[in-house]
């Protein structure tokens, strides 16, 4: 964007030197003066308003008061001032600078004071107040839009305010507009109607007015979140027009002898996805699409029919799962729906014997074995087919790059094989469209036919009798319990201290005989995990203790009620994932959220929704207004792959959806980006800011 001001160092900006540049480097991530300037003001706030004292409600976001001082005392470490205007008064309290504040602040004498007001011994205050000096009689001055920007407690206590930042921010722009250049062609910005950049980073940080800031806003928001589609969708449009995919033009006899013997009917939404993967299979180019659906939509179904679509061509397939118990589950479910059919099924995982692995690994070489479910066994360099053609990975986000790269490198005539990523957590579409931007995305919309509601309820520590009875009602009728704990890693030995003492409590609640209480989780030795489990699964337990361990796919259909305490300590996704533990079976079945005594708003709002809805989707984009898009459960716990200074996934959806609409129409023109007028956006790609390299480079 700049040659020259951007990419002085930050320390030779006036007001910065040396010390504060190590510390905004450090704590803001801010080496040059480019940096700074894409440092964006997180709100802001309107100075042009004065507020009568009498109208200051307390806690109220930032206002801003103008009045006379009135009394100044100097209680142990701190400086009380008390001012007034005409309609009532307030004190202000200080405890720092307390001397130069004292001085400053004379009796008589009229300032205008800006801060956050609170209440302290019932009367109104307001501590450290920016202060500005007036004439008793002159107005406040112009109005005033002021940004207030990402801080921390060390930059505070270096003396970097907010009001220095403004400082800091107007004399870095003083340097870089009069060099900057823009970013994007004249055609996208007269299409787009948007603000040019120079005047656009003048206003986010200066506005002149709240309409020059919004365009200013929209037109940031909108330039990051149009590269990063182009730079997603670049990928995809090279990869699609590429002739680099195994061609599978035939259904196969198999796929239709399991079709046919299936004792239901799919959804809508399972053929029209099954449509989508087989229009793929049969382009001759490679597939890569992301499948979501909710938990219990019938993906596993889906999975079983594409698998079965490589083998009617005469191609292997592997299904890939997080972990063993999903593994194994996923063999049970599969071997089932293959029974009308000749296709071999094998499974592979950490735990499989060395003598069975003698005979499995010579068969799937040989191509006897059509379809192998496994875990991270699969990727091992002894494995080797002789035909893949189809990669299906289930949870895909529990799997590194290197990982599934190990896995595209088992190829067939050096073509890589199909690949479906499926996830039942689902994600927000303007997530998607980030994370997996490169990738086709089908939804399951649409639940089986004959699934009841889960009945979400949400309880106190001080039901817990009444919960014990009606567990043992359940249990009498029948039925199966859960009872999960949280385990967060920086608490894991509480954590793990909670479990054993709830686990104590249920079985002196459940006492054996008649009850019969498994427990789980991940300390636990393989084969003692998998008794456990299994006891759970096979009806010989009738409660399950555990950690979230059992969130993946646990496929229980007698359990009828899912108890979870702490609730709280969960993230909303997360709890959705719970709760689609139970509700499989024909049985109704029920939810339940044990909460503590001290809830935030947050988190009392989180649990509420739950209770709410069961629509996944609807979850998703909650808990990303409520969390921030890097903090969602089951996408990338570490944050996002990209960063993004201004645009947010969570706030801005319309935005992103005009972007990548509009990056669509100029890659349908200009593919790789080779015409003049699209130097601007090569030339911006070219800087690497916009690549995102986890998700969805899965091939």
């Amino acid at each position: 964007m700049i040659k020259k001001a951007l990419d002085t160092e930050i320390q030779f900006l006036p007001g910065v030197g040396p010390k504060r540049a190590s510390l905004l480097a450090r704590e803001l991530g801010v080496s040059t003066i480019g940096d700074l300037v894409r440092i964006y003001p997180f709100r802001h706030i309107d100075r042009s308003t004065v507020t009568p004292i009498a109208e200051v409600v307390p806690d109220a976001a930032m206002v801003q008061i103008k009045g006379e001082v009135v009394s100044v005392e100097t209680p142990p470490k701190r400086l009380k001032v008390t001012v007034r205007d005409a309609s009532g008064e307030m004190d202000l309290v200080f405890f720092k600078g307390l001397k130069y504040t004292a001085e400053r602040l004379v009796p008589g004498a009229v300032f205008t004071f800006f801060g956050k007001p609170s209440v302290f011994n019932g009367r109104l205050n307001m501590v450290h107040p920016e202060i500005d000096a007036v004439q008793a009689d002159a107005a406040v001055g112009k109005p005033v839009i002021l940004g207030v920007y990402p801080s921390t407690e060390k930059l505070k206590n270096a003396g970097i305010t907010g009001k220095v930042m403004n400082k800091l921010m107007a004399n870095a722009l003083r340097m870089v507009l009069p060099e900057t250049e823009e970013t994007l062609p004249d055609y996208v910005l007269k299409e787009n109607g948007l603000m040019g950049l120079a005047p656009a980073l003048r206003n986010v940080h200066f506005p002149t007015d709240a309409e020059a800031l919004r365009r200013a806003r929209y037109r940031l928001k909108f330039e990051e979140l149009f590269l990063l589609q182009l730079s997603l969708l670049k990928q995809k449009f090279i990869r699609s027009r590429g002739e680099n995919g195994i061609k599978m033009p035939r259904v196969g006899e198999d796929f239709n002898l399991c079709y046919n013997a299936l004792p239901y009917q799919l959804t809508g939404a399972q053929k029209r996805v099954i449509k989508e993967i087989r229009t793929d299979m049969m382009s001759g180019h490679q597939m890569n699409r992301l499948l979501q659906g909710d938990v219990g939509s019938g993906k596993t179904m889906v999975a079983v029919l594409t698998a079965l679509l490589a083998v009617g061509n005469g191609y292997q397939a592997c299904i890939m799962a997080p972990t063993e118990v999903l593994a194994r589950q996923h063999f049970a479910n599969i071997s089932k729906y293959l029974a009308p059919t000749g296709v071999k099924t094998a499974v592979l995982t950490g735990s499989t014997k060395a003598s069975e692995r003698k005979k499995l690994l010579p068969a799937l070489a040989a191509g006897e074995i059509g379809i192998i479910v496994g875990t991270h066994a699969l990727i091992e360099d002894t494995v080797v087919f002789k035909k893949l053609g189809l990669a299906i990975i289930d949870e895909q986000h529990r799997f590194g790059v290197d990982q599934r790269a190990k896995l595209w490198s088992k190829t067939t005539d050096g073509l890589p094989p199909h690949v479906l990523v499926m996830t039942a957590t689902p994600i927000p579409r303007t997530l998607a469209m980030t994370l997996y931007g490169d990738l086709d995305v089908s939804v399951i919309d649409e639940m089986p036919p004959g699934r009841k509601p889960i009945q979400t309820m949400l309880i106190t520590e001080r039901q817990r009798n009444s919960l014990w009875k009606f567990i043992k009602d359940q249990i009498g009728l029948g039925r199966q319990a859960f009872i999960v704990y949280p385990l967060i890693f920086e608490s894991e030995k509480l954590d793990y201290q909670n479990l054993e003492q709830g686990y104590e409590k249920v079985v002196k609640a459940f006492p054996f005989p008649p009850y019969k209480v498994a427990i789980v989780h991940g300390q636990q030795a393989n084969d003692v995990k998998t008794f456990n489990m299994d006891a759970f699964v096979a009806g010989r337990a009738n409660i399950l203790v555990s950690t979230t361990v059992i969130e993946v796919g646990v496929d229980v259909p007698n359990a009828s009620v899912m108890v979870i305490e702490s609730a709280e300590r969960f993230g909303l996704s997360q709890l959705h994932q719970l709760r689609g533990r139970v509700g499989r079976g024909a049985d109704k079945s029920y939810c339940i959220l044990v909460k503590g005594d001290k809830v935030g708003k947050d988190s009392q709002h989180r649990l509420e929704f739950l209770c709410s809805t069961e629509n996944g989707f609807d979850l998703a984009e909650e808990d990303m207004k409520m969390r921030g898009p890097g903090d969602l459960e089951g996408t990338q716990q570490s944050g996002l792959p990209i960063s993004l200074n201004i645009a947010s996934l969570a706030k801005d959806g319309i935005i992103l959806q005009a972007a990548r609409g509009y990056a669509e129409r100029v890659l349908a023109e200009d593919p790789a980006l080779e015409q003049p007028q699209n130097r601007l956006l090569r030339k911006e790609l070219a800087k690497g800011k916009y690549e995102v390299k986890d998700y969805s480079k899965i091939s």
